[in-house]
C-alpha cells in the first residue's frame, strides 16, 4: 500500500532563505558605510554602534527570554541588525548610555513586546531613534564634522537657513563621497549604494519602494523647495543629505513593516516621500526620514486593507 497523502497547512513551497541568512546579508551590506564613517570620523565612533548592538541584544534577551519566557532567538542576528541601524542613525558624539538604552528599547518594546521578528508594527531602529530624539533632543542634534571632529552644521540645516551666515553647503561630489557632518549612516552615499546594490543582487530587497521614495522627495523638493519660485529647489542636496538613502534602502524595505501588495508598496513609498518632503520644507526640523518611516509603518494596516486584492469568493465587508 502506498504512503498516505499528508495534508498540511501552508506554506507548501519553502525558499532556501532563512532569517539568519537575510540578516547576515544586511550586516555585510552595511560594512562599507561603517568603514567610511570610521575613516571619516575615526574608529572611535564605532563604539556607539557597538553599544547600540549590545543594548539591542540585552533588550531582546531580557524581554523575550527572561520576561516573556519564550525561546532564545538571538541566533537569527536580527538584534544585531537593529543595533547597527540604530547606531548608524545616531550622532557620532552620542553619550554611550543613550546608545545602549536606544538599542534595548528597540528590541524589547518595539519588537519583542509585539511578538518578535516579523510581528513588529514599526521599524525598531527608527522607533528607538525617534524616542531618543524626543527625550534627549540636545544630545541627538549635536553634529561633528569629519576628520577634525569639531561641531558643525549638517547640509540640510544649512539649506534650511538654520545656521549662522557664512555657512557653506558642501559640493555635490563631497556629499556623495561623505565629507559632511551628520549621523554615521549619512556619511557616504556611495558606500550606502554599494551596500544596497549587494542587497539587490542577493534578492534581499527590491527597488520599487526605495526608488519611488527617493524620486518623490526629489520631485517635491525641486518644486516646492525654492524660496523665490516653484521649480527652483535644490533637490540634489536633499537627495544626497540626511538619512534618505539609508532609510530608503535599509529601513523602508523592512519586510514586516511595509504593505503586502504591489499597489500598497507604491502608496507606501509615495507617502514616505510626501511626509519627508513636508517635514523638511514646512517645519523647523531639517530632517524627516525617521518620522516619515514610523508614520507610514503605522498606516500599513490601512494601506493593506484597501490595496490587497480580495480572494475569490471573499466578502467585501
Amino acid at each position: 500500500m502506498s504512503s498516505p497523502l499528508l495534508v498540511t497547512s501552508s506554506p507548501h513551497l519553502r525558499a532556501a532563505d532563512t532569517s539568519r541568512r537575510i540578516m547576515l546579508d544586511v550586516i555585510l551590506a552595511l560594512i562599507p558605510a561603517l568603514g567610511v564613517a570610521a575613516w571619516a570620523f575615526g574608529a572611535v565612533v564605532l563604539i556607539p554602534v557597538l553599544c547600540a548592538v549590545a543594548g539591542a541584544i540585552a533588550g531582546e534577551y531580557v524581554m523575550r527570554v527572561l520576561i516573556l519566557k519564550r525561546d532564545n532567538r538571538l541566533g537569527d542576528l536580527s538584534a544585531i541588525v537593529t543595533g547597527i541601524l540604530l547606531g548608524m542613525n545616531l550622532p557620532p558624539s552620542i553619550p554611550l548610555p543613550l546608545a545602549f538604552l536606544g538599542g534595548a528599547l528597540a528590541t524589547a518594546f518595539v519588537k519583542e513586546l509585539f511578538g518578535g521578528l516579523g510581528m513588529n508594527f514599526m521599524n525598531p531602529a527608527m522607533g528607538a531613534r525617534v524616542f531618543l530624539f524626543l527625550a534627549w533632543p540636545s544630545a541627538m542634534t549635536v553634529w561633528t564634522a569629519p576628520v577634525d571632529g569639531i561641531a558643525g552644521p549638517t547640509p540640510l540645516a544649512i539649506l534650511k537657513g538654520q545656521e549662522a551666515a557664512g555657512a557653506v553647503l558642501p559640493d555635490l561630489w563631497h556629499l556623495f563621497l561623505g565629507d559632511r557632518g551628520g549621523c554615521l549612516g549619512e556619511t557616504s552615499v556611495l558606500a550606502l549604494l554599494i551596500g544596497a546594490a549587494y542587497l539587490v543582487a542577493r534578492r534581499v530587497i527590491k527597488l520599487d519602494v526605495p526608488l519611488i521614495y527617493i524620486a518623490t522627495v526629489g520631485v517635491l523638493t525641486w518644486i516646492f523647495g525654492g524660496k523665490a519660485a516653484f521649480f527652483t529647489g535644490n533637490f540634489a542636496v536633499h537627495l544626497l543629505s540626511g538619512g534618505l538613502i539609508l532609510g530608503a534602502f535599509f529601513m523602508a524595505t523592512d519586510y514586516a513593516t511595509q504593505p503586502v501588495s504591489r499597489m500598497g508598496k507604491v502608496v507606501f513609498a509615495l507617502g514616505l516621500g510626501l511626509v519627508t518632503a513636508v517635514i523638511r520644507l514646512a517645519t523647523n526640523y531639517p530632517e524627516g526620514v525617521s518620522f516619515a518611516i514610523i508614520l507610514m509603518n503605522c498606516l500599513v494596516p490601512m494601506i493593506d486593507r484597501y490595496t490587497v486584492p480580495k480572494a475569490f469568493g471573499a466578502s467585501n465587508a
